[in-house]
């Protein structure tokens, strides 16, 4: 659902009106926000989704919001690759997460992915609308009891950053378990499967790999890592005996011919 209570004169006035996308599994839950929310003269809920709609990306990519809200509970462990396939869906867009619960561990993966804020629900309309204004301002919110432990995790990922010296250093973790998986001799699906990502999240990493890597194709991604230390998993040590005991018997009887 999109579109909610278009504004007549939003573009013949000078207030600079900011669009906003609502995602939550519960639409009344979105219904009651958007009614209180356009009530502000400079927030526009140009639509509306639950987190599993198919079409989510694509309604993001054709509204084009300045904020899209969202409730990071339903997505599990898919948050970070949800976030990201919604900011390359738009990249110019600015995420706040909402959330029911205080998870210091997924509000750490949600400022890693880049969300500007994030608002526990039992915050009011009120104070959600002064956020979503000052994302729009560039400026970041998350609550004290979850910011001390954000701060800290994003502070060791720049040391550990600045400690890098490796050629695959470059990568995220993502994109090294994908760039593991084709060094095993993973393709596409196949890489999907293993990792339980989308076929879409896979090539979005596979080009941000080759990117970074300064390669033009998947096999000179594999020569890199390689040449890095990168091998695949070493087979059973008694694997070519297996294969020499069912070979054998056949060899032998063409022998004794």
């Amino acid at each position: 659902m999109h579109e909610d209570h278009t504004p007549t004169d939003v573009h013949s006035s000078q207030m600079n009106v900011r669009r906003l996308l609502l995602v939550d599994d519960h639409l009344m839950l979105t219904e009651a926000l958007a009614a209180r929310l356009t009530g502000a003269d400079d927030l526009w809920v140009a639509g509306r989704c639950t987190t599993d709609d198919p079409h989510l990306f694509e309604l993001t990519r054709q509204l084009r919001p300045d904020v899209l809200t969202i409730e990071v509970q339903p997505l599990g462990s898919a948050v970070e690759d949800v976030l990201r396939k919604l900011f390359e869906a738009w990249p110019a867009v600015n995420i706040v997460a909402l959330s029911a619960e205080h998870d210091v561990e997924r509000a750490v993966s949600a400022a890693r992915a880049g969300v500007a804020a994030w608002v526990p629900k039992e915050c009011g309309a009120d104070q959600l609308a002064e956020v979503l204004r000052g994302v729009c301002q560039g400026h970041s919110w998350y609550p004290p009891e979850l910011l001390g432990p954000v701060l800290r995790e994003l502070r060791a990922d720049v040391r550990q950053a600045a400690d890098r010296t490796g050629p695959l250093d470059v990568l995220s973790p993502r994109e090294l378990d994908v760039l593991s998986s084709m060094v095993e001799g993973r393709h596409g699906r196949q890489v999907a499967e293993h990792l339980s990502i989308s076929i879409d999240t896979v090539r979005a990493h596979t080009r941000s790999i080759l990117t970074k890597l300064g390669v033009h194709s998947r096999l000179e991604a594999v020569r890199v890592a390689r040449a890095a230390g990168m091998r695949p998993p070493e087979q059973p040590a008694d694997l070519p005996v297996q294969a020499m005991s069912l070979v054998a018997p056949s060899f032998d009887r063409r022998c004794a011919r």
